[in-house]
């Protein structure tokens, strides 16, 4: 389906392709004479101002995931999956207010790191261990296959057979200076990056709204698609719709959308990593807020453009009907992004929005690149195989583990195939471990009696549990089974530990003091403006 990419649009992309390289090794460059140490690989030596904490942490966060994954759940489901991204605003808020004061207070390089100091190195490993085979099989490998599958639509054959070749274009690219310069290399370009996959996403929005309005104008055709699909703008859906066990009404909004979202930007390390490079906890604060503002325009630039596609797949306009249907009358929502662009950006723009893309994807596999590279390196290399590593040995190991990491997540990334709507996969797959992993931290941070063996056995028994949950003749919407298993290990950690400690509280608990969790008046003006902004929002599509 390449459709009209011209000379000037290889010309765009090229540019694109070389700035950003660039930009990376120029940033992550050191002084001559000076050697770069582990945190100026890691942590970008903690100099980090809050426009590019902001603006990484969006880049990190939007991908493939997004872009193909979520503008696929759009077609299927509507406006309602853009909870993920507006609950996400306030998450943001209340990992700023209540999550970063203690992280970066315990100086820390990974979020294991604080497993160790809170609970043990058992449990630090055994969490070092599991996010590195997540980030590795569940998190690149889908970000490699969304990408590569999307590029293939537009530039490509679009039937599969040119997939592995962008598999491998991709990596290569998110290396070329992810590998050498580190975090610095990642946050600096994300800077660059976040400005084009806005722009770009922007630009196939409106394109593809003035193309389905019946005057070609903008508002017209939010009023057409509206109009013609009313039952996509509800944000808590019904009981009676097809999707209720992905998004389960009101439950999105009191349940499990608070797990999936608490632990992914309270926990996560290549999304936390940014926070913890900041220049100072109040730019680390003030950083979060502004990707919390951030994170209310991606659903105009990735779910909006999945209803559009909607709309002309009911309607049949311009062939939709036959590029989304497949023989058996199954239904392949992913498509939906790249058709788009392959059928309606004009030549010019085309390089730019492929660009933007691009731009998306690669920031993500850099950052997990990054983060996983950073958890091996400093949660098993060093206190395992080298405890006296100087940083010259820490920073050649982190390079080399993020090759190793590139070489199999490429390796694995075909194998997924094709799966209908994959941005709900993998919320759903990562929820059946998310949800144990959060009540540890959540106890450990706010609980002082938690105690190790409490930690162990609800961490360990949590996927038992989830497993159950799922298989059981139950029929549960997945996000409710998140909340029951949260809940549940919750239980678990607080029974283990109340009859296994030895004291009041646990010697290694945190010491919290109502002046830790004190903000500055424009990061509380940023919270009240956010949660205003999403009670109008949530009225309106109520």
């Amino acid at each position: 389906m390449n459709s009209h990419f011209d000379f000037i649009d290889y010309l765009i992309f090229a540019a694109y392709a070389v700035l950003i390289i660039a930009v990376g090794l120029y940033v992550s460059r050191t002084k001559k004479g000076q050697e770069k140490t582990a945190e100026d690989y890691f942590l970008a030596g903690k100099t980090l101002p809050w426009w590019a904490i902001g603006a990484s942490l969006i880049a990190a966060n939007i991908s493939a995931e997004q872009f193909i994954g979520m503008s696929g759940s759009g077609f299927a489901v509507g406006l309602a999956i853009a909870s993920y991204e507006w609950m996400a605003a306030i998450t943001l808020i209340i990992v700023g207010k209540y999550f970063l004061p203690i992280f970066i207070k315990q100086g820390l390089y990974t979020i294991p790191e604080f497993i160790e100091k809170r609970f043990n190195t058992t449990l630090k490993t055994i969490l070092a261990v599991f996010w590195i085979a997540l980030f590795l099989f569940v998190n690149l490998t889908s970000v490699l296959y969304l990408g590569a599958q999307a590029l293939d639509t537009i530039l490509g054959t679009g039937n599969g057979d040119t997939i592995m070749y962008f598999i491998i274009g991709l990596a290569l690219f998110a290396a070329a200076y992810s590998l050498w310069g580190g975090l610095s290399a990642v946050a600096w370009t994300d800077v660059i990056q976040v400005v084009l996959l806005v722009t770009g996403g922007l630009i196939t929005t409106i394109i593809a709204l003035v193309h389905i309005s019946p005057d070609g104008s903008i508002l017209h055709g939010f009023t057409y698609i509206y109009h013609e699909a009313p039952d996509k703008f509800q944000m808590i859906l019904k009981s009676t719709n097809p999707e209720f066990k992905n998004l389960p009404g009101i439950g999105v909004l009191i349940g499990g959308m608070w797990v999936a979202n608490l632990y992914y930007w309270g926990f996560n390390q290549y999304i936390i990593q940014r926070a913890l490079a900041a220049k100072s906890l109040k730019e680390a604060q003030r950083g979060v807020a502004f990707a919390g503002f951030l994170k209310l325009i991606i659903p105009l630039l990735v779910v909006i453009p999945g209803i559009i596609a909607f709309v002309m797949f009911q309607q049949n306009i311009d062939g939709a009907r036959g590029v989304f249907e497949g023989l058996n009358g199954s239904v392949t929502y992913d498509k939906a992004y790249p058709w788009l662009i392959a059928k309606f950006i004009p030549v010019g723009l085309k390089g730019l929005v492929v660009a933007a893309l691009s731009a998306a994807i690669v920031s993500s596999l850099a950052s997990m690149l990054n983060s996983t590279s950073t958890i091996f390196t400093m949660d098993i290399y060093k206190p395992y195989f080298n405890k006296n590593a100087t940083n010259k040995q820490l920073v050649s190991v982190g390079r080399l583990s993020v090759l190793v990491a590139l070489i199999i997540a490429a390796s694995v990334a075909k194998s997924l195939g094709s799966i209908p709507q994959m941005f709900q996969y993998i919320q759903e797959y990562t929820g059946l471990v998310s949800p144990g992993i959060l009540a540890v931290f959540l106890m450990g941070l706010f609980w002082k009696k938690t105690s190790v063996k409490g930690a162990i056995v609800g961490v360990l028994s949590s996927i038992p549990v989830a497993l159950a949950l799922k298989f059981l003749p139950i029929d549960m919407p997945f996000l409710d089974q998140m909340l029951y298993t949260l809940l549940i290990t919750v239980v678990i950690i607080v029974g283990v530990s109340l009859t296994t400690a030895e004291g009041d509280a646990n010697p290694k608990a945190i010491p919290l003091y109502r002046e830790t969790f004190i903000t500055e008046r424009r990061f509380n003006i940023s919270a009240y403006i956010l949660m205003t902004i999403l009670v109008v929002l949530y009225t309106v599509f109520w």
